[in-house]
């Protein structure tokens, strides 16, 4: 059975941001991830962290936009500046929390250009990426992400492939890989080879597992199968509170 992270960005989402560190440890967690941390200081979340035994396995690059804009630049075409520099900051908070993967998000674009921007900048990104840091690549479905660019596997595999470096791979969530191909389990299957970090949400509308259309028996047993050994995060919208939907977790 994959060993299971709570995303603190979606779960308990009712509590404050430090307190959930707090709830994740007493539903039995053992690690957890945070979309977008830099609102608060690395040292306080770190607190948070060692207070309650957890890892930090993930984060998203870019820190939010608070100008306006698309979220993530790696695929627009004219802003390697503005990736890079904030590269650079997601970078020291990688590092001030022991994460070992960074999500990359590549931001809204289409065509050659971006496909030729993403992968320069990504080239970028994994040689200057801290020692130890994996840097993951997660397609993104159109309802929910209208626009977005990496919107496809085998794009992303494409586009990991041309990059061709040790410290990137991709970044598996079950919701977006069922809204895109219609088939969370074949796609996993199809891409496990490149799969460094999996979320898991049911689909069509990110619920709990056993919400909804994917058989989390099978992609389970798939990872089982396939030999991974990572963290499985949930990232799931939570109708309520997040003590009561965790059932499929109390389970296993």
């Amino acid at each position: 059975m994959p060993r299971f992270a709570a995303n603190l960005s979606h779960l308990w989402a009712e509590l404050p941001y430090l307190d959930r560190f707090d709830a994740a440890a007493a539903a039995g967690f053992k690690a957890v991830e945070v979309l977008f941390p830099y609102d608060m200081p690395a040292k306080d979340t770190q607190r948070a962290l060692l207070a309650n035994e957890l890892e930090m396995v993930l984060i998203n690059a870019p820190p939010p936009n608070y100008t306006g804009g698309a979220r993530g630049f790696a695929a627009v075409p004219g802003g390697a500046a503005r990736f890079q520099h904030d590269m650079r900051r997601a970078f020291r908070y990688t590092d001030a929390l022991r994460v070992p993967m960074l999500h990359v998000m590549t931001g809204e674009a289409d065509g050659d250009h971006a496909r030729d921007t993403c992968i320069e900048n990504l080239i970028w990104a994994s040689a200057n990426a801290p020692p130890g840091l994996t840097l993951t690549l997660e397609p993104l479905n159109p309802v929910a992400m209208p626009g977005y660019y990496l919107n496809d596997y085998a794009l992303a595999a494409e586009i990991v492939a041309a990059v061709d470096a040790p410290n990137l791979g991709l970044q598996f969530d079950s919701y977006h890989a069922q809204m895109i191909h219609g088939d969370a389990v074949a796609v996993l299957r199809d891409y496990r080879p490149l799969v460094r970090h999996v979320q898991i949400g049911d689909a069509p509308d990110r619920g709990p597992p056993g919400t909804g259309s994917i058989d989390f028996d099978a992609l389970f047993a798939a990872l089982d199968d396939s030999g991974y050994t990572g963290w499985v995060s949930a990232e799931y919208k939570v109708p309520g509170r997040t003590q009561d939907t965790l059932g499929w977790h109390r389970t296993r």
